[in-house]
């Protein structure tokens, strides 16, 4: 295909796009778009799957901090196949993946048909994923699997004692679960949705509590140590009562603010425990450990994923999915597919 042919074929897309209306608020709807509304930058792909994830909530509901203009585009994750690459470095017909970045913030994302990014965003396609799988995990299994591998660096291993994971039926939690099971680390679950509790088992949690057994606690500097790292998903309070609980030289993992972006806590954990505490940056990941992240997840035995742990919906579904996550009402993983 030319060119020319390109453009003739390919010059509307269709995407879940969001405008700010002149009294303030936003809607949403599904429609064709002008290819003309994409970045002008070298790799043009054609997405198949995308996912949802609390940051596209946020963006596709109107939130300056996530998304400074409209009308705009979300979906921070994308998966499909190489279109068009002006650098010369990806070939047409490749199958990729882009996730974090600027994507589905101020950049198009993946809820459009068409994504036109810059080429160090794009990573190949591991051997062992394709497309729909790359997407069951998305930026949540990749942040969650970050997180894992700076347990890691911390020395955080199976035989150290147990590693607790916070909002664990969320994406990031639940994939947490999963991946540190199957690494062979014995994981405590918290959650506020206790109905939850088998679904959590099924992924691998030995233990599941409720989320107020870690959060309410006494004021004290320094409690009961029980768990030696964690991969806290909710920030605010949690990662405070959190820390405070963390065995000598273990680690905590911070990757969310659901519950607040202030940390208030104290000295006394760091340097009479040794705790450390680990920063998760899945957008601005380097290449060499974003390659490893992905490779790992590659390598996970895919099918001990449930499959009630994912629902795959069309664009026109997503409307009622962004409120869902946006008021805490979902678990598990919602692939977004651009073939329903």
């Amino acid at each position: 295909m030319d060119q020319k042919d390109f453009e003739m074929s390919k010059d509307t897309f269709r995407a879940f796009y969001v405008e700010e209306q002149e009294d303030g608020t936003f809607r949403s709807e599904v429609k064709q778009v002008s290819v003309d509304f994409l970045p002008d930058h070298e790799v043009l792909i054609e997405v198949d799957f995308s996912s949802l994830n609390y940051k596209d909530g946020l963006s596709a509901s109107g939130n300056k901090g996530v998304t400074k203009s409209y009308p705009h585009i979300p979906g921070i994750d994308a998966a499909g196949t190489v279109l068009e690459d002006k650098s010369g470095f990806f070939k047409e017909g490749d199958s990729v993946i882009v996730t974090g970045q600027d994507l589905g913030s101020n950049t198009s994302g993946g809820y459009g048909r068409l994504i036109r990014v810059p080429k160090d965003w794009v990573i190949s396609m591991p051997e062992g994923l394709d497309p729909a799988l790359a997407m069951r995990y998305g930026t949540a299994g990749f942040t969650a699997m970050y997180g894992v591998k700076r347990l890691q660096r911390e020395l955080i291993s199976p035989e150290n004692g147990k590693v607790l994971v916070t909002g664990a039926t969320g994406g990031v939690g639940s994939l947490g679960v999963f991946f540190l099971s199957e690494m062979g680390y014995e994981v405590i679950a918290a959650t506020g949705k206790m109905n939850k509790a088998d679904f959590l088992k099924s992924i691998g949690a030995s233990e599941v509590i409720h989320r107020d057994e870690v959060s309410q606690v006494d004021p004290n500097f320094l409690l009961s140590r029980k768990w030696h790292g964690a991969i806290e998903t909710v920030g605010g309070g949690m990662l405070d009562a959190v820390i405070r609980q963390t065995d000598h030289d273990g680690a905590v993992a911070c990757c969310g603010n659901i519950l607040g972006h202030k940390l208030e806590s104290n000295i006394y954990p760091f340097i009479l425990r040794g705790v450390s505490l680990l920063g998760i940056d899945s957008a601005i990941c380097k290449m060499p450990m974003r390659l490893q992240i992905w490779d790992a997840i590659a390598a996970m035995d895919h099918s001990k994923l449930p499959e009630n742990f994912t629902r795959t919906v069309g664009l026109e579904a997503l409307s009622g999915e962004v409120q869902a996550i946006l008021q805490g009402k979902q678990w598990g993983r919602v692939v977004v597919s651009h073939k329903k």
